[in-house]
């Protein structure tokens, strides 16, 4: 049987506690109807016996405080709400506990911006990790050691886990029922959940809003640029004499402020200005590539899906809503 500490932080989001906690033992009464042994034994773990919730409204009972959990297989950090530095402030007394059980053998996961606290432990560091993709901005700001992969559903890399943003954290849990189990499992509870179990790209839902808090001016001016002139081919040599900076210090000025490359960055600013036109218009892809400066089909493609993680006519069929009423 595998034990599951699934954390009670303060400030965190309730159903990131409750899911967890449903899914594990759905997946026990499943292994019972089939006459198998339940595989999961669960508990909320807490620094309190009660944590209240969303200013109060809920107050979560857990079953076990820290201290009293010496052994576990698998700890659980769900996500966290509001102001997450806040949030990791109110948690400190956390950190050295998840510290101990993973170095004492215990994989550690944790659930969309829940990334926030388990970075926080320094477990992260020189390792992948995935969290809400609207927030890796202020991600990459606090925990720059950590190697963020903006668009993964699921991240894996020596027995700790993360995910991506929101509901994301399903496919994680998936995940860990398919390695603790097998996968006819798996599916069995992807399917009684309705959960698309082989997701593995968040890309679609992200919307990208280019870092800008970072200070310096002629690289806010490089991107207000790109940002303003979206249908134009841009070369470093022309953005460099934009600001009066030399070619090979504006590519590091560049990567330093805004965590991509000028290149990384103008893909971004086109692809998210092709989404927002896909949704809102009846224009076809060719119309769409030409509109944000792209003059070949299969590069705008394939910069559109390795942004994405699905095709330009994919994301158009699936976000127009003329499109759909269409089908």
């Amino acid at each position: 049987m595998k034990h599951v500490s699934i954390l009670v932080p303060e400030s965190s989001v309730m159903q990131a506690i409750a899911d967890p906690q449903y899914l594990f033992s759905a997946v026990n009464q499943f292994l019972e109807l089939s006459g198998k042994t339940p595989f999961f034994q669960v508990q909320l773990v807490g620094a309190s016996r009660e944590v209240k919730l969303s200013g109060g409204s809920f107050t979560v009972h857990v079953d076990a405080l820290l201290d009293e959990i010496k052994t576990t297989d698998l700890v659980i950090v769900p996500a966290l709400f509001g102001d997450l530095t806040k949030a990791i402030e109110q948690n400190r007394s956390l950190i050295p506990w998840i510290i101990q059980r993973y170095e004492s053998g215990s994989e550690v996961a944790s659930l969309c911006v829940g990334a926030f606290l388990l970075a926080s432990t320094g477990l992260l560091n020189e390792k992948k990790c995935s969290t809400h993709w609207g927030f890796s901005n202020q991600f990459q700001a606090l925990f720059p050691q950590v190697e963020l992969v903006e668009d993964s559903i699921v991240t894996e890399e020596n027995g700790i886990y993360s995910s991506g943003g929101a509901n994301s954290y399903w496919n994680l849990l998936l995940h860990l029922v398919e390695k603790c189990t097998d996968r006819a499992t798996a599916i069995l509870a992807a399917k009684y959940f309705a959960i698309d179990i082989d997701r593995s790209s968040q890309g679609a839902f992200a919307l990208f809003n280019g870092q800008k808090n970072h200070g310096d001016e002629a690289i806010k001016q490089v991107q207000l640029h790109i940002e303003a002139h979206i249908g134009e081919r841009f070369t470093l040599d022309t953005l460099a004499e934009l600001v009066a900076v030399g070619k090979r210090s504006l590519e590091r000025r560049f990567k330093k402020a805004t965590g991509n490359s000028v290149v990384e960055y103008i893909q971004r600013v086109k692809i998210e200005a092709a989404k927002r036109s896909f949704e809102s218009s009846k224009k076809n892809v060719s119309e769409v590539m030409f509109e944000v400066g792209y003059g070949d089909t299969k590069a705008f493609r394939d910069v559109f899906r390795k942004v994405t993680g699905i095709t330009p006519i994919e994301y158009r069929n699936k976000y127009n809503k003329q499109v759909l009423a269409e089908i």
